[in-house]
């Protein structure tokens, strides 16, 4: 894995994460809300996304170390690893160019891990301090979510554990301007995030990361 794939995956996040605000922004509003009053926010708010991009480090590096056993069956360097690497970066790029949306059907397949796993959240409401933020953070971070579920395949091509925790982590990191940006009502910052044309040039910047993928 090299910069040109962090800075891919960091991009995935930033671009990618305003067409999940309608299902993540409820979730960190309510979040923020539920804060105990005489507590700094931002504490909470931070702590609560340093969880969630746990959970997507995790999970990556599950996916990359999986990623190697099916190498090393192999005996070789799967080049179909590589190929799945590519497709997902150009259906993420007609994703967030709202090209094409088949990706949200990866949402329906997480679902029915998720019925399991999201009452777990009830244990930290209400958020009593910055531990119960983290594990809310930790739990949320496997929402059902289309683009998370894409990431993560590219990462079984990433090239070993730390390496995919290091490419999920740079896509969470991405998501970050836009769920903070909500959480302390800086609302005004996202419609530069949405707009067309920024979303069109990640899109192109992932389309060019495929090809030069394609050739090295």
């Amino acid at each position: 894995m090299n910069e040109i794939n962090l800075i891919a995956a960091f991009l995935i996040g930033l671009a990618g994460s305003v067409h999940c605000i309608g299902m993540c922004g409820g979730v960190m509003s309510a979040f923020t809300f539920a804060a105990p009053k005489d507590a700094n926010k931002h504490h909470f708010v931070l702590s609560y996304n340093v969880g969630r991009i746990l959970s997507y480090s995790m999970i990556g590096a599950a996916t990359g170390y999986i990623g190697t056993i099916v190498s090393s069956a192999t005996n070789t360097k799967i080049p179909i690893l590589d190929y799945i690497s590519i497709t997902f970066l150009v259906l993420l790029a007609l994703y967030i160019s709202d090209i094409w949306k088949g990706l949200s059907v990866l949402e329906q397949l997480g679902s029915h891990v998720w019925k399991r796993i999201q009452p777990l959240s009830k244990l930290f409401i209400p958020v009593k301090n910055l531990k119960y933020a983290f594990m809310y953070g930790m739990i949320w971070g496997y929402l059902p979510c289309g683009l998370v579920y894409s990431a993560l395949t590219w990462s079984l091509a990433s090239g070993g554990a730390i390496k995919g925790a290091m490419l999920m982590a740079a896509f969470g990191l991405g998501t970050l301007p836009s769920l903070i940006a909500i959480s302390v009502g800086a609302n005004s910052l996202l419609p530069l995030m949405q707009h067309k044309v920024t979303r069109n040039l990640v899109a192109l910047f992932l389309m060019l990361s495929a090809v030069f993928l394609i050739f090295t």
